[in-house]
């Protein structure tokens, strides 16, 4: 039997012995509220998400790096771009090869302070390759590093001020990236001409 209830005619949505505090509905609003307003900032100024595009789809290869769910979400944006037929790398991985001159590493950090990630894009800056950067912090060793600096307005997971977002520790942040990815994925494939029939052999058929 389905676990899935109708909130029209679920006689629990009013039950006084629910704990007190906001609904699921009520975040998923919250959540919904702050990722709109969030998109409505960058897309007032795309410059920035265009110079990111064209990085990308011009890049002998693609390398991400992002640390913890920041991280997750580069992922899903090198799968994404992967699909599209470019050349993609997870930086750590074993077979991910050395970066140089012609690509691109593609990194994500709220603070733009993350050690691991600054240190990756010091050493792709070093060997010649340019290094694109996710980031609500403009003033930060990463976006000093990068050609080309995304700022989204959202929170480090160390603010906890609950100024620019209510959600916990970078929420919004990592949903940021999640979503620049999949735009930027969106208008390169639509620029590329292919169909999705073109693109679907490139899925993983091993699972």
């Amino acid at each position: 039997m389905s676990d899935v209830t109708d909130p029209r005619t679920d006689a629990s949505a009013g039950d006084p012995t629910r704990a007190s505090g906001p609904s699921v509905a009520d975040s998923l609003r919250l959540v919904r509220d702050e990722l709109g307003d969030l998109v409505d900032h960058l897309v007032a100024a795309p410059d920035h998400l265009e110079r990111l595009a064209d990085a990308l789809s011009s890049a002998d290869r693609v390398f991400v790096h992002g640390l913890g769910r920041s991280g997750i979400a580069l992922q899903a944006t090198a799968m994404r771009l992967m699909h599209l037929g470019l050349t993609v790398h997870v930086v750590g991985e074993a077979t991910s090869p050395a970066i140089t001159p012609g690509d691109v590493l593609l990194t994500a950090s709220g603070s733009g302070t993350t050690s691991g990630v600054v240190s990756a894009a010091e050493s792709a800056s070093s060997a010649g390759a340019r290094v694109l950067a996710v980031t609500a912090a403009s003033s930060s060793p990463l976006a000093d590093l990068a050609t080309v600096t995304v700022v989204v307005p959202a929170a480090g997971k160390e603010d906890r001020s609950g100024t620019a977002s209510a959600q916990y520790a970078g929420g919004l942040f990592e949903q940021a990236v999640l979503l620049v990815g999949d735009a930027v994925f969106h208008a390169l494939w639509k620029r590329s001409g292919q169909s999705a029939d073109d693109m679907w052999p490139r899925h993983a058929n091993l699972e």
